[in-house]
């Protein structure tokens, strides 16, 4: 109870409450397309393709706004996909592949520019390595604002285009025979996803974004075959692991929030697994056992079936 009114009195509590429920939000939203895009890995990729971005974006501009890291992380992002959609169509590497290629090049580069700013006189750069695991208690009001704005304008998109974005994912091909620009909204889609990367940084970092990129999507995928329904899920849970890891993290001693909010989403994620109706493990097991189970037959009933199985003119005393 007394975490619950700090809520409401402190403000860095308060503020990462906001922040990982806003994390929560954007990314199970994407999450639910990215699972039915079979592009969940792509959040691993883009996650961790940002991360040079914000070191340049930090070297450009010489402060650790948020904002301006923000969108160097998104432009490195963008960036990464462009330079894999290359790969896949210029050449016979495969799409799994050229995400491992990008994500090792990037990353790489990402972790030798940061290594050279720490290593710089100064104390301009303290923070900067926050991104790789997130630091949610240095998450200030601004922040807070600046997560929703960009969150906001992902989800206003979703909204907007809702029907593409369901026909699509579903059937392409007839997207493309009844007009749709389907690589633009391809486009769009990535664009989108990496955005919900982008606000989860600070929250998570680019270790551990690509689970709230995968996790809530697999979980909601679990209760219904409904996009609108599973998109709902995928978010609630999202928010629900957000807001989990933040109140667990504050109420313990030197816990950090970023890898709470993975393991709440991962109780999640098993949760549904093991007793979602129709797809549960649980319930599959149950469903297996009462098809096997031999069914009861009475005695006389079973009589008949073998006398009725004999050939005629067999003589029965």
């Amino acid at each position: 109870m007394e975490n619950l009114l700090l809520i409401f009195t402190d403000y860095t509590i308060r503020n990462v409450l906001l922040g990982a429920i806003v994390l929560g939000l954007v990314s199970g939203t994407l999450s639910a397309f990215a699972v039915l895009r079979k592009a969940s890995l792509l959040g691993d990729t883009m996650s961790h393709a940002a991360l040079p971005g914000v070191i340049i974006a930090f070297l450009i501009t010489g402060v650790r706004a948020p904002l301006p890291l923000l969108i160097g992380a998104l432009i490195a992002g963008l960036l990464g996909t462009l330079f894999m959609s290359l790969i896949t169509s210029t050449t016979r590497i495969k799409q799994d592949s050229a995400q491992g290629v990008i994500l090792a090049v990037f990353f790489g580069f990402g972790m030798a520019l940061l290594s050279w700013v720490i290593r710089q006189p100064g104390s301009e750069h303290a923070g900067l390595d926050r991104f790789l695991f997130g630091q949610a208690a240095a998450t200030v009001e601004s922040d807070v604002i600046t997560m929703a704005g960009i969150g906001g304008i992902a989800l206003l998109l979703i909204a907007l285009f809702w029907k593409e974005f369901k026909l699509i994912t579903f059937d392409a091909q007839y997207a493309r025979t009844i007009g749709l620009p389907v690589g633009l909204l391809d486009v769009l889609v990535t664009t989108l996803i990496v955005i919900a990367v982008v606000v989860g940084l600070q929250m998570v970092g680019v270790v551990l974004m690509s689970a709230m990129i995968a996790a809530p999507g697999a979980a909601a995928r679990q209760w219904t075959n409904r996009l609108g329904v599973m998109v709902i899920l995928s978010a609630v849970f999202g928010a629900v692991a957000g807001a989990a890891g933040a109140l667990i993290s504050s109420s313990a001693a030197n816990v950090p929030t970023g890898p709470v909010i993975v393991l709440a989403i991962t109780v999640i994620v098993i949760v549904s697994l093991l007793f979602a109706p129709n797809r549960g493990i649980l319930w599959s097991l149950r469903r297996t056992k009462s098809v096997l189970a031999p069914s009861p037959v009475e005695p006389n009933a079973q009589a008949h079936v073998v006398g009725s199985a004999r050939p005629k003119g067999v003589y029965e005393p």
